[in-house]
């Protein structure tokens, strides 16, 4: 399946490009794992916005490819998002209108009403010919795909990215990806998993969002560069508890272990 997503300037959803794409549920049958999507902007409405597009016209401006999908935890309204893989933004944009019209084919019951669909479905046709007015295209993380993989990789399932490859400053640290911990986040939330302290609960908004992220395997134990699974491999914990499992240097603790010495101690007052 090929999909036109929409990343709006001024949105209620919480997408982040490249990464998170989130999603009213009447949109998740057209955005199940594997589909190829392309990202759309609409006309500019606030010039506030217009250093951090293209252009200020309806444009493409990446192709990506919808991996997992999760459901709101937050909303009330069953509304999802997907992990976002294989990402690559263009270095120009392509105008959603030509002169020759436009790439998308409207219905013409849809004439009035079409672009307000923030998720719009294409055929394969369609989705070529856009990439096929691409001149040139940017990577947006570090491998880029031949055109057969960008057009025809199907491979289902949660992206997986490298983490603690070796770098050398004056002493040894381990690289990270950003973009794991805005995924952890997404799918476990910010509340810690041993203990459930909350930040934004305790101390108010100022504090909303904020957790450690702690790799159940340490990054330091790798031996190399790893894939790192978001879902399976991260987990969100508080910064006490964090410091407690990481506290001694010849043993890190699990999860579990953490929780058994919580509830030690609570037993013992």
């Amino acid at each position: 399946m090929y999909t036109v997503i929409t990343e709006n300037d001024e949105s209620q959803w919480n997408d982040d490009t490249g990464i998170l794409y989130h999603f009213p549920k009447r949109y998740a049958k057209y955005l199940e794992p594997g589909t190829q999507v392309v990202y759309y902007k609409g006309k500019l409405k606030n010039k506030a916005y217009s250093v951090s597009r293209l252009t200020d016209k309806p444009h493409y401006f990446g192709t990506a490819k919808i991996g997992k999908i999760y459901p709101d935890k937050e909303s009330s309204k069953g509304d999802y998002f997907t992990v976002i893989e294989d990402f690559q933004i263009f270095e120009s944009p392509i105008l959603a209108k030509t002169e020759f019209g436009y790439f998308e084919q409207i219905p013409e019951a849809r004439k009035t009403n079409y672009w307000r669909d923030g998720v719009r479905v294409i055929d394969k046709l369609i989705y070529e010919t856009i990439l096929g007015h691409l001149p040139k295209r940017k990577n947006f993380n570090s491998d880029v795909p031949s055109e057969s993989e960008l057009l025809n990789d199907l491979d289902f399932g949660l992206e997986s990215s490298k983490e603690g490859e070796k770098k050398l400053r004056f002493v040894t640290y381990y690289e990270r990806d950003s973009k794991l911990r805005r995924q952890a986040i997404a799918i476990h939330g910010t509340t810690c998993a041993a203990c459930g302290f909350n930040f934004g609960k305790f101390y108010g908004e100022y504090a909303e969002g904020f957790v450690h992220v702690h790799h159940v395997m340490p990054v330091s134990e790798f031996g190399g560069s790893k894939s790192v699974n978001p879902e399976t491999d991260l987990v969100p914990l508080c910064a006490n508890c964090h410091s407690v499992v990481h506290r001694k240097k010849d043993k890190t603790l699990t999860v579990q272990e953490l929780k058994q010495l919580i509830e030690s101690a609570s037993n013992k007052n």
